[in-house]
């Protein structure tokens, strides 16, 4: 494990328990060498997902990709870091759930949009505009008047 502040590879285990989600293992670590401390997660691997693109293509699903968009129509909301992840895994387990190891970014998009929906109207607008492609102020306009209704 690389230090993300030095580089080292010398870093000791300080601390050792499962994530809130319990998908993982949440390890703290102290560096040897610049003695800052940072965070690693162990997850299990599993077979990975298959998105299918809306002009079909498919790619392998990407957690951070994911996350990437997540934060930028959450910023300056109240949801948090954690939301965001618990939002990500339980996307994530109810896409392993399905028949299928192959999804539709469709799904994906839906699935998130939901769970914004129940938590911050501004954050699932900003989700939805670039889910949902919007083009023009009136795709906005009907997307609210949805919410207020």
């Amino acid at each position: 494990m690389h230090c993300p502040y030095c580089g080292s590879r010398e870093s000791e285990v300080v601390e050792t328990r499962d994530s809130e989600d319990m998908d993982a293992i949440r390890r703290r670590r102290a560096c040897h060498i610049c003695e800052r401390r940072f965070t690693t997660y162990e997850r299990i691997e599993t077979v990975n997902l298959l998105v299918i693109k809306k002009d079909g293509r498919r790619e392998q699903f990407n957690r951070d990709k994911l996350k990437a968009g997540l934060i930028r129509a959450c910023e300056k909301t109240t949801i948090s870091v954690d939301e965001i992840d618990r939002i990500i895994t339980e996307v994530i387990h109810e896409l392993r759930g399905g028949d299928s190891v192959e999804v539709r970014s469709e799904l994906i998009g839906q699935l998130v949009a939901d769970e914004l929906k129940k938590l911050n109207k501004i954050a699932y607008i900003r989700f939805s505009s670039v889910f949902k492609r919007f083009v023009d102020v009136e795709d906005f306009e009907n997307e609210v008047k949805k919410l207020i209704h």
